[in-house]
Protein backbone atom coordinates (compact mmCIF):
# COMPACT_ATOMS: atom_id res chain seq x y z
CA UNK A 1 0.00 0.00 0.00
CA UNK A 2 1.14 3.52 -0.83
CA UNK A 3 2.48 5.22 2.31
CA UNK A 4 1.75 8.94 2.42
CA UNK A 5 3.15 11.86 4.42
CA UNK A 6 1.24 15.15 4.38
CA UNK A 7 2.61 18.58 5.24
CA UNK A 8 0.25 21.57 5.37
CA UNK A 9 1.42 25.17 5.34
CA UNK A 10 -1.79 26.31 7.07
CA UNK A 11 -1.21 30.06 6.73
CA UNK A 12 -0.47 29.77 3.02
CA UNK A 13 -3.56 27.66 2.34
CA UNK A 14 -5.76 29.92 4.46
CA UNK A 15 -4.75 33.13 2.72
CA UNK A 16 -4.63 31.78 -0.84
CA UNK A 17 -8.08 30.18 -0.64
CA UNK A 18 -9.52 33.23 1.12
CA UNK A 19 -8.03 35.70 -1.34
CA UNK A 20 -8.96 33.71 -4.44
CA UNK A 21 -12.27 32.10 -3.52
CA UNK A 22 -13.38 33.92 -0.35
CA UNK A 23 -13.84 30.43 1.11
CA UNK A 24 -11.98 28.06 3.41
CA UNK A 25 -10.17 24.84 2.56
CA UNK A 26 -12.03 21.63 3.41
CA UNK A 27 -9.45 19.59 5.32
CA UNK A 28 -11.84 16.72 6.01
CA UNK A 29 -12.70 16.26 2.34
CA UNK A 30 -9.01 16.53 1.45
CA UNK A 31 -8.15 13.82 4.02
CA UNK A 32 -10.81 11.48 2.63
CA UNK A 33 -9.66 12.09 -0.95
CA UNK A 34 -6.02 11.48 -0.04
CA UNK A 35 -6.90 8.33 1.94
CA UNK A 36 -8.12 6.78 -1.29
CA UNK A 37 -4.52 6.92 -2.60
CA UNK A 38 -3.05 4.96 0.31
CA UNK A 39 -2.30 5.04 4.02
CA UNK A 40 -1.53 8.40 5.60
CA UNK A 41 1.24 7.61 8.08
CA UNK A 42 2.42 11.17 8.81
CA UNK A 43 0.25 14.29 8.68
CA UNK A 44 1.52 17.59 10.01
CA UNK A 45 -0.30 20.91 9.89
CA UNK A 46 1.90 23.91 10.65
CA UNK A 47 0.10 26.91 12.12
CA UNK A 48 0.64 30.07 14.09
CA UNK A 49 -0.51 30.06 17.69
CA UNK A 50 -2.96 32.80 18.51
CA UNK A 51 -5.00 33.02 21.65
CA UNK A 52 -8.49 33.14 20.23
CA UNK A 53 -11.38 30.68 20.32
CA UNK A 54 -11.72 30.35 16.55
CA UNK A 55 -8.09 29.23 16.23
CA UNK A 56 -8.42 26.74 19.07
CA UNK A 57 -11.57 25.29 17.49
CA UNK A 58 -9.84 25.02 14.10
CA UNK A 59 -6.77 23.31 15.59
CA UNK A 60 -8.98 20.88 17.48
CA UNK A 61 -10.81 20.05 14.24
CA UNK A 62 -7.49 19.37 12.47
CA UNK A 63 -6.44 17.05 15.29
CA UNK A 64 -9.78 15.25 15.12
CA UNK A 65 -9.28 14.64 11.38
CA UNK A 66 -5.87 13.11 12.07
CA UNK A 67 -3.34 15.91 11.75
CA UNK A 68 -0.51 16.53 14.18
CA UNK A 69 -0.78 20.29 14.69
CA UNK A 70 2.52 22.07 15.15
CA UNK A 71 2.30 25.59 16.50
CA UNK A 72 4.71 28.50 16.45
CA UNK A 73 4.08 31.68 18.43
CA UNK A 74 2.66 34.69 16.65
CA UNK A 75 5.28 37.47 16.72
CA UNK A 76 4.16 41.08 16.51
CA UNK A 77 7.05 43.39 15.62
CA UNK A 78 7.46 46.89 17.01
CA UNK A 79 6.65 48.38 13.58
CA UNK A 80 3.26 46.60 13.57
CA UNK A 81 4.21 43.88 11.09
CA UNK A 82 3.89 40.22 12.02
CA UNK A 83 6.07 37.15 11.66
CA UNK A 84 5.08 33.53 11.61
CA UNK A 85 7.00 31.36 9.18
CA UNK A 86 7.21 27.56 9.22
CA UNK A 87 9.35 27.03 6.09
CA UNK A 88 12.38 25.67 7.94
CA UNK A 89 10.27 23.45 10.20
CA UNK A 90 8.37 22.00 7.24
CA UNK A 91 11.64 21.41 5.40
CA UNK A 92 13.23 19.59 8.34
CA UNK A 93 10.19 17.36 8.81
CA UNK A 94 9.95 16.49 5.11
CA UNK A 95 13.66 15.64 4.99
CA UNK A 96 13.34 13.44 8.08
CA UNK A 97 10.10 11.67 7.13
CA UNK A 98 10.45 11.24 3.36
CA UNK A 99 12.50 8.06 3.83
CA UNK A 100 9.47 6.39 5.51
CA UNK A 101 6.98 6.94 2.69
CA UNK A 102 6.22 6.53 -0.99
CA UNK A 103 4.48 9.88 -1.45
CA UNK A 104 5.15 13.32 0.04
CA UNK A 105 2.19 15.69 -0.16
CA UNK A 106 2.72 19.41 0.38
CA UNK A 107 -0.12 21.90 0.67
CA UNK A 108 1.46 25.25 -0.12
CA UNK A 109 2.04 27.62 -2.97
CA UNK A 110 5.40 28.81 -1.64
CA UNK A 111 8.10 28.56 -4.30
CA UNK A 112 10.78 28.24 -1.61
CA UNK A 113 9.88 24.55 -1.41
CA UNK A 114 10.83 23.72 -5.02
CA UNK A 115 14.42 22.66 -4.22
CA UNK A 116 13.17 20.59 -1.29
CA UNK A 117 10.78 18.59 -3.46
CA UNK A 118 13.44 17.99 -6.09
CA UNK A 119 15.88 16.82 -3.41
CA UNK A 120 13.53 14.36 -1.67
CA UNK A 121 12.33 12.95 -5.00
CA UNK A 122 15.94 12.35 -6.02
CA UNK A 123 17.25 11.10 -2.68
CA UNK A 124 14.31 8.91 -1.62
CA UNK A 125 12.62 8.16 -4.96
CA UNK A 126 9.30 9.42 -3.60
CA UNK A 127 6.42 10.85 -5.56
CA UNK A 128 5.84 14.48 -4.64
CA UNK A 129 2.43 16.08 -4.82
CA UNK A 130 1.59 19.73 -4.37
CA UNK A 131 -1.88 21.08 -3.66
CA UNK A 132 -2.21 24.81 -4.15
CA UNK A 133 -4.33 27.60 -5.58
CA UNK A 134 -3.10 27.74 -9.18
CA UNK A 135 -2.96 31.53 -9.52
CA UNK A 136 -1.03 31.86 -6.25
CA UNK A 137 1.28 28.85 -6.49
CA UNK A 138 4.82 29.47 -7.71
CA UNK A 139 5.55 27.95 -11.12
CA UNK A 140 8.84 26.65 -9.76
CA UNK A 141 6.93 24.64 -7.13
CA UNK A 142 4.43 23.30 -9.67
CA UNK A 143 7.29 22.24 -11.94
CA UNK A 144 9.27 20.64 -9.10
CA UNK A 145 6.38 18.40 -8.05
CA UNK A 146 5.72 15.02 -9.61
CA UNK A 147 2.04 16.00 -9.60
CA UNK A 148 0.24 19.28 -9.02
CA UNK A 149 -3.37 19.35 -7.85
CA UNK A 150 -5.11 22.70 -8.12
CA UNK A 151 -7.30 23.63 -5.17
CA UNK A 152 -10.71 24.41 -6.57
CA UNK A 153 -14.35 24.35 -5.49
CA UNK A 154 -14.24 20.60 -4.87
CA UNK A 155 -11.87 21.12 -1.90
CA UNK A 156 -13.51 24.20 -0.38
CA UNK A 157 -16.16 24.68 2.30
Amino acid sequence: MNKIAVFVDVQNIYYTTRDTFQRQFNYRKFWLQLSEQGEIIHANAYAIQRSDDAQHKFQKALKHIGFNVKLKPFIQRADGSAKGDWDVGITIDIMELAADVDTVVLLSGDGDFDLLLKKVAEKYQVTTQVYGVTALTANALINAATEFFPIDNTLLL
